[in-house]
């Protein structure tokens, strides 16, 4: 069998050499049209600085080598131009001309391409550039060589971020710039705001809600929607990434949502003999059955290892992603899994959300660091839709194990059970994981009822008196207007202070005291709810309506 395949990197090579391990007598040509099949895109970020000190780090196997390991004939500077099906074959272009090639099973694996708005000034812009392979990773080096003062970002995704922390590394003078209404849009507005403080606080300039427009002077000036203007030496252009469907449209292939390759469950196209894996796909989102667009290097190697298990003739199938992520941004790390609120809210699911805050590890072990975590669920079925995670160490240990917990069907009922190895280096008796499937437990038992951070303000214009549980020395770090302030250990002895006929709202630092406030106010016939993720989360989202003393 003659198996051509179009694209390397993490979803073509994954495929060829699955198949080779599988196949030992197929004829096996990869073609790819760049310099290299099988290259680090995940690492590129971190060579602009120096972290990733060896550009041959990034290149991970070479033609020669996955010739003499695998038998592959892998041919780089190799361009598919056109997709015959009828045919079956392959119209290649490389220095010596144009040709053909045939093909048994032919799997495309064309990865994405940078999103390139049209702007005014984009074509006459010299300074402007993208990231998604080692020749744009050069051309940037290679600009950064001219000692450039001033570097702006447009696009706060994860990559976007990515090259804010390297080129300020670097010692550049970074502005970020964001459509949306804060950065790192996949996460929800709370939990990214502790990225977009942290870039701040490292000296980056963030500006969010706002655009480019336009570029003038060869890209030296940015022109934003609300008018004002941003001098830029060096601008990476970091807005998203859609399919590459150039050879899939001109063979006739199926394509839908965003213009990606429309499969079936084992990876085949509209076209029999013709497959397709990687960033080009549409895919289902798992959780939620949707069609969706997935980008990362995990998922597309696992479908260029199953697309060769079905060439092969053993039965799998793609189950779908999740969308699971990580992005170190200076001392944070932020991830998500599943969905996030307010993907949630949009497919109008019936849904509540927990908050809780942890430690890295055993809090008294030096060290100890906090971490945030928010879950999203199905309050009457436990169904875990989603989970997000922001701290400086250990969230990508609990994002993992909740993305296993998603795709292995585990509810909220579950992960109290969960047993995780523990010392105080490495965890909790009661680890932040088994905290939250307690907290989402007790919402969905009625034990304890919330409300969000931003259901604030009209909970209590609908008349619901904030009561603040702290201790009087922690209202120095800040105060909400218009609460009263009644200490968790007076609470017992001090509750005829309060109006019987009054609803609550009860906050404290984290939501820890809070909680056990509202089990004593409750058990003694008060009326209440707590405030989810309480001052901590409400001053990082919301610090300008807070009062400082």
């Amino acid at each position: 069998m003659k198996i051509v395949i179009v694209g390397g990197v993490a979803g073509g090579m994954s495929a060829a050499t699955r198949l080779r391990r599988l196949m030992e007598d197929a004829e096996i040509i990869v073609l790819e049209k760049g310099p290299f099949v099988s290259f680090a895109n995940c690492g590129l970020p971190y060579y602009v600085s120096g972290e990733i000190a060896e550009r041959e780090a990034l290149l991970v196997q070479t033609p020669a080598s996955l010739k003499a390991r695998f038998a592959l004939d892998v041919r780089p500077f190799h361009e598919v131009i056109a997709i015959s099906p009828e045919k079956k074959s392959v119209t290649i272009k490389n220095e010596q001309g144009i040709f053909e090639e045939s093909y048994d099973k032919l799997i495309l694996s064309p990865g994405a391409k940078p999103l390139i708005p049209e702007m005014t000034g984009l074509t006459e812009a010299e300074n402007v550039y993208s990231l998604r392979n080692v020749p744009d990773l050069d051309q940037i080096m290679q600009a950064l060589e001219n000692k450039p003062a001033k570097a702006t970002v447009i696009g706060a995704g994860f990559i976007g971020l990515e090259m804010a922390e390297n080129l300020k590394s670097r010692g550049l003078e970074v502005t970020v710039i964001e459509k949306a209404p804060h950065v790192l849009p996949p996460l929800d507005e709370e939990m990214a705001a502790f990225v977009q403080n942290e870039l701040i606080k490292k000296g980056i300039r963030v500006i969010t809600g706002e655009s480019a427009q336009s570029f003038s002077e060869q890209g030296k000036c940015i022109k934003l929607t609300n008018g004002e203007e941003v001098r830029s030496d060096l601008t990476l252009l970091s807005v998203g990434v859609r399919p590459e469907n150039t050879l899939a449209k001109q063979a006739g292939l199926a394509t839908g949502l965003g213009g990606g390759i429309v499969v079936d469950e084992q990876y085949q196209t509209s076209e029999p003999d013709i497959f397709a894996v990687g960033d080009a796909i549409i895919v289902k989102q798992q959780v939620s059955g949707e069609d969706a667009l997935i980008a990362l290097a995990s998922p597309a190697n696992r479908q260029g290892r199953q697309v060769a298990d079905v060439i092969a003739g053993l039965k799998r199938t793609n189950r779908g992603s999740i969308g699971t992520a990580i992005v170190r941004v200076f001392d944070l790390a932020a991830a998500a899994t599943g969905l996030s609120e307010r993907a949630v809210k949009q497919l109008g699911l019936t849904y509540q959300v927990v908050h809780i805050a942890g430690k890295n590890h055993a809090g008294y072990y030096p060290g100890a660091s906090e971490l945030t975590l928010k879950l999203i669920f199905d309050p009457e079925r436990g169904t875990i839709f989603g989970a997000q995670g922001v701290g400086a160490a250990g969230v990508d240990k609990r994002i993992d194990i909740l993305a296993t917990a998603i795709k292995g069907g585990l509810t909220i009922f579950d992960l109290p059970e969960l047993e995780f190895t523990y010392a105080p280096p490495f965890g909790s008796a009661k680890d932040p994981v088994n905290m939250l499937g307690y907290a989402a437990i007790n919402l969905a038992e009625g034990i304890s009822e919330s409300i969000q951070w931003y259901q604030l303000k009209e909970e209590q214009r609908k008349g619901s008196q904030l009561l603040d549980v702290r201790n009087p020395g922690e209202l120095a770090q800040g105060r909400f207007p218009d609460a009263i302030n009644l200490p968790l250990n007076q609470l017992r002895e001090r509750l005829a202070e309060l109006d019987p006929n009054q609803e609550y709202l009860v906050s404290c630092h984290s939501g820890l005291r809070s909680y056990v406030a509202e089990r004593i106010l409750k058990q003694n016939g008060f009326r209440v709810k707590n405030l989810d993720g309480a001052f901590a989360l409400y001053k990082t989202v919301r610090p300008e309506e807070l009062i400082y003393d």
